[in-house]
């Protein structure tokens, strides 16, 4: 059951105001919805013609407020936030279709959500066509038995996963093994961390790995 956030939820919106996809992008636990990392994805979409809508969840949004740093809200809350995102961006752009997801754990509570509403157990019928995550969290560092995915066959709609080859969270090694949702199109982002940030020794640079995963995820949105 979703519980309503205690506040409206304001959206950061970049790219073109006609633009056919919109991608409601979450933060992730630490970073806030203006990083550079969210900053780089948002503006590379807006290059490919995506618009790109930021928000923030309650615990981020009073950090910005008095600069105090608190741990993420229980998940009912996060995921009664991030509703709300998605009513504020289909008031404000009714005519584009909708894809959600986010950073890490903002990835993870779109899966979440999504899950709830494919599942017919969500107290609301958001309508989203597709997910995009960022370095999933599948699991705590050092702790592959502690599996975040018990949800994942209660998602109907197209998913993206974008992951790091060295991702802490879920490597290379270890995802091939899960079970993904049914409709996922993976993508590995070489020798990316949980940030996709390659090594210096890779020859690869951020701002290179984070190009290529606004093209994938401008070409997956446009397959759709």
């Amino acid at each position: 059951m979703l519980s309503r956030p205690d506040a409206l939820v304001d959206l950061l919106s970049t790219g073109p105001e006609n633009a056919a996809w919109r991608f409601l992008l979450a933060h992730g636990a630490g970073a806030p919805m203006d990083s550079a990392f969210m900053t780089a994805i948002a503006d590379g979409l807006a290059v490919k013609g995506i618009g790109c809508d930021r928000f923030e969840f309650p615990y981020m949004a009073a950090r910005r407020v008095d600069g105090k740093k608190r741990p993420p809200n229980k998940a009912d809350i996060l995921m009664a936030t991030f509703d709300a995102a998605i009513a504020g961006s289909h008031t404000r752009y009714p005519d584009a279709r909708l894809a959600i997801g986010g950073k890490s754990m903002g990835g993870r509570m779109a899966t979440l959500l999504a899950a709830q509403m494919d599942a017919g157990t969500a107290t609301t019928n958001r309508n989203f066509s597709a997910i995009v995550t960022l370095g999933y969290p599948f699991h705590p560092p050092g702790k592959p038995d502690r599996l975040r995915t018990e949800h994942f066959h209660d998602i109907a709609v197209p998913v993206l996963m974008v992951q790091g080859t060295r991702d802490p969270f879920g490597n290379k090694t270890e995802v091939p093994a899960y079970t993904l949702p049914p409709r996922t199109t993976l993508f590995w982002s070489e020798d990316g961390d949980h940030d996709l940030k390659p090594r210096k020794s890779s020859g690869r640079t951020h701002e290179q790995s984070l190009s290529e995963v606004v093209e994938t995820i401008a070409g997956f949105l446009g397959s759709l």
